[in-house]
């Protein structure tokens, strides 16, 4: 029997503040996607003129984050031609990104679920990806 611990729609609420109070102080309004440990959706928020193309983008980075424990620039430097991790992309149903925004969720030292964030540019996600995290962390702490 396996004990899972993984985000609750409580934390992932924090998660969305914390990006949303980001997204807002940058004028950028981003969809924000927090997911569980295996990468299913827990909430997710459009902010007022989020992109629609950033609905399923946002989804996807959590997605990546959480089910892979990575943050996906981490795969955007690797999915180049020539190396080994090239087409990445195109895994699990072309669900893998390897766009920056899309960080994991670690609660010690576990992966517990992730956030993605989509409607910027690749360092404005993750910026905003990165503001809900520490949010998260005020709040927990």
């Amino acid at each position: 029997m396996l004990t899972i611990n993984r985000l609750d729609l409580a934390d992932a609420r924090i998660l969305i503040e914390g990006a949303a109070e980001k997204a807002r102080d940058i004028g950028v309004p981003m969809c924000i996607a927090v997911v569980d440990e295996s990468g299913n959706l827990i909430a997710f928020e459009r902010m007022d003129g989020g992109k629609i193309t950033s609905v399923t983008i946002a989804q996807d980075k959590a997605f990546t984050a959480a089910a892979a424990k990575k943050a996906t620039h981490d795969y955007n430097k690797v999915n180049v031609p020539g190396s080994l991790a090239f087409g990445i992309h195109t895994e699990v149903g072309g669900r893998i990104s390897s766009v920056g925004g899309g960080l994991p969720v670690i609660v010690d030292g576990e992966v517990v679920g992730g956030i993605g964030i989509s409607s910027g540019t690749p360092q404005q996600d993750m910026d905003c990806a990165q503001a809900g995290l520490d949010h998260f962390e005020t709040k927990r702490g």
